[in-house]
Order: C-alpha cells, then structure tokens, then sequence
C-alpha cells in the first residue's frame, strides 16, 4: 500500500521523461528523466501523500508519447 507499479516498454535505446499530473495539469512526480535502454521497464509511484483521484502517466521518448490514466483511492 502507498505505491502504484508503473511497467513501460521501450523500442529503442534514448531519452525518456515519465511524469506525473493531477487532473488540474499539476505535475506531482517525475519518475524517470533519463537516457533509457531499449526493453521493458518498471517503477512506482508513491501514492501516500497523493489525494484520491485520477492521474495521467506521461511517457516522452523519441518514439513519441503515451500517456496512461491512474486512480488513487483511499
């Protein structure tokens, strides 16, 4: 409890920016902000001190960008 698993993969070998945003496009965690090798990855989001609610998942990579919705409930 109080972290969400986030699983992502990539196609190729390069920048890569996983960010966080509350509904208001608030950024509320930056959980990779690196150059990245090709393949599946994972992390976790520390949802103790988030309120209940929807977030999106941001990934950026030259490949393009993804975005995935999460809900922390309490």
């Amino acid at each position: 409890r109080g972290a969400a698993p986030l699983a992502y993969a990539l196609p190729e070998a390069g920048p890569t920016t996983l960010t966080v945003y509350d509904v208001l496009g608030r950024r509320v965690a930056v959980l990779a902000d690196e150059a990245q090798a090709a393949g599946r990855h994972r992390t976790t989001l520390a949802t103790a001190r988030l309120a209940a609610g929807v977030y999106v998942a941001v990934l950026e990579t030259t490949a393009g960008r993804q975005t995935q919705t999460l809900t922390v409930l309490r």
